[in-house]
C-alpha cells in the first residue's frame, strides 16, 4: 500500500492534490520529525497522519477520546481498503483477542485506542511487541486540546501521553486539534512535550459559516422562526446550558414537528449512543444537547450550530459553531443571548470550586465572549482576532456586515443606569432598577423606600425592553458585575468611576426592535378574513366534515382534533408529506401520526 504521498492521496482517498498545508505536514512526518498541528474543523486533520501512516512501515497508533469518533474513522478508512481497527470498551473479550493477534501479525496498518486502553500496561507491552516485530510508523495525538486542564474538554489521561516518547523516542508524534487559543496551546507543547515540534497554525477562519448574534425576546419562537426561515430539512445542533433545558427543548420541537433528539451526560449511555449514532447515520436530525455532545462529530452536512445560551468562552463557541458546514458548503451560527444568560454565566463561575487563577482565565474568556456578542465589528474579523489572526476586511457573511449595527451615544443614559445601581445599595438585579428608573410603583420599590432615591422616575424616556438592553451592554462591557453575596446583585466596578464622573464616553449599540407581535384585534380580523375566504371553498368544507367524522366517532368537540387556526394553515399550505404536515402549527408528532394520513388523503382527493 505504500508510495508517495501524492499516490496515496490519488489512489488510497480520491483527491487530485492536498489542501492548505497538508502537503507540507505529511512530509513532515513522514521524515520521521514531530509536528503539532492546529487546523479548523473541516481542514482535513485526518489526512495529516492517515496519508504517513500509509506511508510509512509499521502499526500507526491514533490515540481519539470517543468510541463514536473511532468508528466511523474505522469504517470511512475500511471502505477506501485500508486495514484499520479500533480497540475500546465496545468489544468483547474474544474481539480483543483477535484484534491483538492480527495487530501482532502486522495484518493492521492504523489503529485507534483511547488515552486510557493506550495507558494500560498489557497495551504497552503488546506496543514493545510491536515495534520490535512490525514496527510503529507514528503515534497520532487526536482532539490534543484535551490536555488542558483550562479546557472544557479536559481529561487528564491525556496528560500520561509523554509516555510514548519516553518508550519509543524515535516514533514521530503528530498532535491535533480544531482550536487553541495562545494559553492551550502552551500547554499541549508543555503537557506533552513537544518544545522540538514543528507547529503548523491554519486559518481558523471558516468563511463558509455565516455568523448571527441576536437578543433573547422569546427564544422559542425565535428558534422556530429560524429553523422554519433556513433550515426546514436540515441536520444541525442545538446547544443549551442545562441538561432540563436540553429535554424540554427537544420535546417542545418534536411537538412542532421537527426531528429533534435529546443528548447530556445524564441520560443513559445506551440512549445516548443511540441518538448520536442517529445523527450521523440519518438525515435532518437535529440534536439538542449540553456541550458533552460534539467533541470529533464528524458528519460534514451539519447545516446549523443554534446557541440558546451563552457558552463559557470564546474557544467554546469557535470549537462548537465549528462543527457546522465541514463540507465547505454554506451553514449557520445562529445564537441568542440575554442578560440573564451573562449573569447566570458569571454566577457559575463565579461559586464554582476551581482555583483563583483558573477562576480568573475562565472570567477572562468570557468577557472575550461578551465582548464579540456585543461589538459591531465583523464577526469573522473579531474571531480571528481573538485566535491572533488577522482578516483582510468585511466578510459578507455576517450579521453585522449584512445589516450594520447602529451606535448611539449613550453616556447620560448610563450614568442613570449605574447611578441608579449606587443609589439604592448595589444589591439589587436589573429588573428591580429598571422599576425604579421608570418610575414603577411596585411593592419591593415601596418595601425598600426607593421611590424616594434621586434615580426614580428619572428613566421615562425608555421602555423596560430599552433599559434591559442597556443593563446587559454595561454588565457585558465590564462596567457592571453580578454580586454572588447579594444574590446576583448588581453592582459597580471600577472602570465605572470615570463614567460617573464623566471623565469617559459611553456607546452601545442599538439593539433591533424585535417583531412587533399583532393585537388581538389584528388577529382576530385576518382570522375572519381568511375564514371568510375559505368559507366557500370545497377542500375547507371537506376538511371540517372529516374533522367533525374523526370527533363523533371519539365523542370528543371538533376543536380536540384540530383547532381552526390549524385547520386554516391546513388549507392554505396544502401539505403534501407527513413531514410538511408536522410543520403546521398545531399538528405534535402524537397528532400527526393519529391524524396526518387521513387529512393528506383529503387534500389528495380534493386537489
Amino acid at each position: 500500500m505504500a508510495g508517495t504521498p501524492q499516490q496515496i492521496l490519488q489512489n488510497i482517498f480520491g483527491y487530485s492534490q492536498f489542501r492548505h498545508q497538508q502537503q507540507a505536514i505529511v512530509e513532515h512526518v513522514i521524515a520521521g520529525h514531530d509536528a503539532l498541528v492546529l487546523m479548523p474543523t473541516g481542514g482535513g486533520k485526518s489526512l495529516c497522519y492517515q496519508v504517513p501512516a500509509l506511508a510509512r512501515e509499521g502499526l500507526a497508533i491514533i490515540v481519539s477520546p470517543l468510541i463514536a469518533l473511532m468508528q466511523d474513522q474505522v469504517d470511512a478508512l475500511q471502505q477506501l481498503g485500508v486495514n484499520a481497527t479500533f480497540l475500546n470498551s465496545s468489544l468483547s473479550a474474544e474481539e480483543n483477542q483477535r484484534i491483538t493477534r492480527q495487530v501482532i501479525a502486522g495484518d493492521i496498518k492504523l489503529i485507534y485506542v483511547a488515552p486510557e486502553r493506550l495507558m494500560l500496561s498489557s497495551f504497552l507491552s503488546l506496543l514493545d511487541e510491536v515495534h520490535q516485530h512490525v514496527g510503529l510508523a507514528l503515534f497520532a495525538i487526536d482532539e490534543a486540546h484535551c490536555v488542558s486542564q483550562w479546557g472544557h474538554d479536559f481529561r487528564p489521561e491525556y496528560r500520561q501521553l509523554t509516555v510514548l516518547h519516553e518508550r519509543f523516542p524515535e516514533v514521530p508524534r503528530i498532535a491535533l486539534t480544531a482550536t487553541a487559543d495562545a494559553p492551550t496551546r502552551a500547554e499541549i507543547i508543555s503537557q506533552l512535550k513537544l518544545e522540538n515540534a514543528r507547529q503548523f497554525v491554519s486559518s481558523f477562519d471558516r468563511p463558509n459559516i455565516r455568523y448571527y448574534v441576536g437578543i433573547k425576546n422569546i427564544a422559542r419562537q425565535q428558534l422556530q422562526a429560524f429553523l422554519t426561515r433556513e433550515h426546514p430539512n436540515d441536520a444541525g445542533i442545538i446547544y443549551c446550558l442545562s441538561r432540563r433545558k436540553v429535554e424540554e427543548t427537544a420535546a417542545w420541537l418534536v411537538e412542532k414537528g421537527w426531528s429533534a433528539l435529546p443528548y447530556h451526560a445524564g441520560l443513559p449511555a445506551q440512549l445516548r449512543e443511540h441518538n448520536q449514532r442517529r445523527f450521523l447515520r440519518e438525515e435532518g436530525i437535529i440534536m439538542v444537547a449540553t456541550i458533552a455532545f460534539g467533541m470529533g462529530i464528524d458528519k460534514p452536512n451539519v447545516r446549523f450550530v443554534a446557541h440558546l445560551d451563552l457558552p463559557k468562552s470564546m474557544e467554546g463557541y469557535y470549537q462548537e459553531t465549528g462543527r457546522a458546514g465541514r463540507d465547505g458548503l454554506p451553514a449557520n451560527a445562529w445564537m441568542v443571548y440575554g442578560m440573564g444568560d451573562v449573569v447566570s454565566m458569571r454566577q457559575m463561575l463565579d461559586s464554582g470550586e476551581a482555583s483563583e487563577e483558573r477562576k480568573r482565565l475562565e472570567r477572562l474568556k468570557l468577557d472575550a465572549l461578551l465582548g464579540y456578542c456585543e461589538s459591531t465589528a465583523c464577526r469573522h474579523q473579531s474571531i480571528l482576532r481573538y485566535f491572533g489572526e488577522s482578516h483582510p476586511g468585511a466578510c459578507d457573511q455576517c450579521d453585522n456586515c449584512l445589516h450594520p449595527v447602529e451606535t448611539w451615544q449613550a453616556t447620560q443614559i448610563a450614568q442613570m443606569a449605574l447611578s441608579c445601581v449606587y443609589r439604592t445599595g448595589q444589591r439589587f438585579g436589573a429588573g428591580h432598577l429598571i422599576d425604579v428608573l421608570t418610575g414603577k410603583l411596585t411593592p419591593q420599590v415601596e418595601r425598600f423606600g426607593h421611590e424616594k432615591v434621586s434615580t426614580f422616575g428619572i428613566g421615562k424616556p425608555l421602555n423596560q425592553a430599552q433599559w434591559s438592553g442597556v443593563y446587559r451592554q454595561l454588565i457585558a462591557t465590564g462596567l457592571l458585575e453580578a454580586d454572588m453575596v447579594a444574590y446576583g446583585g448588581l453592582k459597580l466596578t471600577e472602570a465605572a468611576r470615570p463614567i460617573l464622573k464623566g471623565e469617559q464616553e459611553v456607546w452601545l449599540r442599538r439593539d433591533a426592535e424585535p417583531e412587533r407581535r399583532m393585537s388581538n384585534a389584528e388577529r382576530s380580523a385576518r382570522a375572519k378574513e381568511a375564514f371568510e375566504g375559505a368559507n366557500d371553498d370545497p377542500l375547507w368544507q371537506a376538511l371540517k366534515a372529516k374533522r367533525l367524522e374523526l370527533a363523533k366517532e371519539q365523542g370528543v368537540p371538533p376543536y380536540v382534533i384540530f383547532h381552526d387556526s390549524t385547520l386554516l394553515e391546513i388549507h392554505n399550505r396544502k401539505p403534501q408529506t407527513l413531514n410538511q404536515m408536522g410543520q403546521i402549527s398545531g399538528v405534535g408528532q402524537a397528532k400527526l401520526q393519529k391524524y396526518g394520513d387521513v387529512f393528506l388523503q383529503v387534500l389528495e382527493e380534493m386537489a
